[in-house]
């Protein structure tokens, strides 16, 4: 069966696949935030290793089944180095508690959200994550 690739004209986006998401997320994962590959996480192909072709825009990859992206990358080591992690809003939400960032802080992140500019709130809570994981690392 041929697959149907996801067409950004008529399709929902299950969260924004824009580059400056990806950018957000690689600094991410550049001040050191932890990641272990697994089912159920989007990822950034930023340097285009994986040869199958991109059912999403712009390089991103869903894992849905690991043992096929072990087998085009080698190790887990080499996808924690090789591929950028898109966390969900519900994994960045996650992050935030695991890091210990008030729920303060986290809520003026979530109510400055505009239908408008959906990427927007995810991008900040990018930003809140490196810029936390930069403080604690002082």
């Amino acid at each position: 069966m041929k697959s149907t690739p996801f067409n950004p004209d008529t399709d929902l986006a299950p969260m924004p696949f824009s580059k400056d998401i990806c950018a957000s997320a690689a600094r991410m994962q550049e001040k050191g935030l932890p990641w272990r590959p697994h089912a159920g996480c989007f990822v950034w192909d930023r340097d285009g290793i994986i040869e199958v072709p991109s059912p999403f825009l712009n390089r991103i990859y869903f894992i849905l089944n690991l043992g096929h992206f072990l087998k085009r990358i080698g190790s887990m080591e080499e996808m924690e180095r090789k591929l950028v992690w898109l966390p969900t809003w519900h994994q960045a939400l996650q992050i935030c508690n695991n890091l210990n960032i008030s729920e303060d802080t986290v809520e003026s992140v979530v109510r400055s959200l505009s239908a408008n500019d959906p990427e927007g709130g995810l991008r900040r809570l990018y930003e809140l994550i490196s810029e936390h994981i930069v403080r604690t690392q002082e």
